[in-house]
This record gives C-alpha cells, structure tokens and sequence, in this order.
C-alpha cells in the first residue's frame, strides 16, 4: 500500500504542471466548482507549511554554515533581483494598482517547495535547493513585507506590520510545528512523509483554482497583460538564476538549483496575502504565477534532466 501511495504520489508530483492547468482551466469555464476553496486559502497553506517542516533536520541548514556566500547569493536573487524585476515589469506593463501590487508580492515571495522537487528532477543539488528553501521561508517574515512596502507603496499603502503578521500565521508558525512533530514524534512523521508531495501538489491545485475561481471574470476580460507579466518575471527569474550561478561559477548540479528556485515562488503565499491585505483582483498574479511555473519548471527540469554539464566548475565564494 505504501509504495503504491509513492508511486502516485511521485506520478502526480512530477506531471502537477498538467494537473494544475487542467483545473484551472476548469475554473475559468464553471468557476462555481471551486469557489467554496477562496476562503479555505490560508488554512490550506497553513498545511502544506506544516507538512515543509515535517520534512526539515537540522542537516537542511548545513549549507549556511558550510557555503554561506552561495545561500547570499540565492536569498538576494530570490527577494531583491525578483522584487525589482516585478516593479519594472509592472511599470513596462502599466498594470493597474491591484495588479501591480499583486505582481510585486509574487516578486517578494520566497521559493516554493516545488523548487526542491524540480531541483531533484533536474539533477540538481536537492540539499542546496532544500537550503535555500528553508532560509527563505524564515527570512521572508522580514524581507517580504519589506520589500512590498518599498516597492509596492508606489501604487497602494502597505500594512507592513500586518504582512508580518500574516506571514507568521501562514509561514512560520506551521513550520515550526512542523518541525517540532518532525523532532518529537518522528516515527508517526516518518510514516506520512511518502504522501505529503501527493497532499501539497493536490492542495495547491486547489489554491490555483480557487483563486482563478474567484477572479474569472476580470482574469477573462483584462488577463492579457497580466499574464505577459507574469510570464516574463519567471523567465527573468529563471535567466536571472542562470546567469548569476555561471557569474559565481557555481558547479553544474548549484547552478540548475540557482535557476530553478529564483525562478519558482511561494505565490501561494502572495495569493493569500494579496486577499487578505488588498483585493481579489490583486490575487490573480499569484494565482497565473502558480500555473505558469509549473508549466515552465516542468519544462526545464525535463530539459536539465537530459542534458550534459556545461555549467564552469564550483569556485569557493
């Protein structure tokens, strides 16, 4: 029973892009299906938060003592390069406010755990991946509402010590619980680990649906310009990490990981927080970023999967 559960977990996690895009589009076409999940969203994060710290050994932090240049470099392209890329974009674009806003907060949002999945996919460095992840997800308590308030203040007041709060609920408090389940009842954990890939791909395809849902009217009538930015923001992210890991000469196995998690964001998180601070309509960058990146993640991870090194080899930094 349970390598049946592994083999379906594994089959739905690796093909989510497919999932997630045939749902979706269900949600534009009878959004009546899925708009009992909108105010479920938070809680549902919540979960796959949980499940990320049942995951994590203190081993996952390991490389910020051993190579804390690489996890600088990551966390500032994941946070700083993608935060102002969104601000450009959102000037190119001329996206109204509740857009633009939207955008920003996927551009502030830390990796998401789907980078760690690609990353394994891609023949990357997972530990690296998992690193990244990990600091990411704690840190973004401060540098997400941070940098939405710097950047996103342009076009909407920012509740900076709201978004903190928000981030804590959704974030870091179920991480910790994660961890604490993880440390103090490791048997029970062990035992649940092969489903939570199954458990996250699953909820955040209704996360995906729900707010498209929700928002498939404006989506339908003034989702073109959106989704051009929210497509070139991923691209960016995903050259930006490219281009960074060969700049660092990371090794090839870094270098794919650098790429994919810059690239791949918790735009869950920016969903929730986009309906909780702001408006609907700011929710629906988050949510085409949601199905957009796994569309292209997916993509690449195969890509990188098949493909000889050509990465320059790892210098100390």
């Amino acid at each position: 029973m349970l390598r049946f559960a592994t083999k379906i977990s594994a089959a739905i996690t690796r093909y989510m892009g497919i999932v997630v895009i045939a749902c979706s589009g269900l949600a534009l076409w009878r959004p009546e299906i899925f708009l009992w999940v909108a105010p479920h969203i938070t809680i549902l994060l919540g979960f796959i938060m949980f499940g990320m710290g049942m995951t994590l050994r203190l081993d996952d932090f390991s490389h910020i003592i051993v190579s804390p240049g690489r996890i600088f470099w990551g966390i500032a392209a994941q946070f700083v390069i993608m935060g102002l890329l969104a601000f450009i974009l959102c000037h190119l674009c001329s996206l109204p406010p509740d857009m633009a806003m939207g955008l920003i907060l996927v551009g502030a949002a830390p990796g998401g755990t789907a980078s760690n999945v690609l990353a394994y996919i891609a023949k990357g460095d997972v530990p690296y991946a998992v690193t990244l992840t990990s600091a990411g997800t704690f840190l973004s308590l401060i540098l997400m509402p941070l940098i939405t308030w710097l950047l996103g203040g342009v076009w909407i007041p920012v509740d900076i010590w709201g978004l903190m709060a928000s981030i804590s609920k959704i974030v870091v408090v179920p991480v910790l619980l994660g961890i604490v389940a993880h440390s103090f009842c490791g048997r029970l954990t062990k035992s649940a680990l092969p489903f939570l890939p199954l458990f996250s791909a699953l909820t955040i395809t209704l996360v995906v649906a729900g707010i498209l849902a929700i928002n498939a009217e404006n989506i339908l009538r003034a989702g073109f310009d959106i989704m051009v930015a929210v497509i070139c923001l991923n691209l960016a992210g995903l050259a930006a990490g490219s281009l960074l890991a060969r700049f660092r000469r990371f090794d090839t196995g870094m270098g794919r990981t650098l790429c994919i998690s810059v690239g791949t964001k918790n735009s869950g998180l920016a969903t929730a927080l986009a309906l909780a601070h702001f408006s609907p309509t700011a929710a629906i960058a988050g949510a085409l970023y949601s199905v957009w990146q796994n569309i292209s993640g997916a993509l690449l991870a195969n890509y990188f999967h098949t493909r000889h090194p050509q990465i320059p080899p790892t210098k100390d930094t």
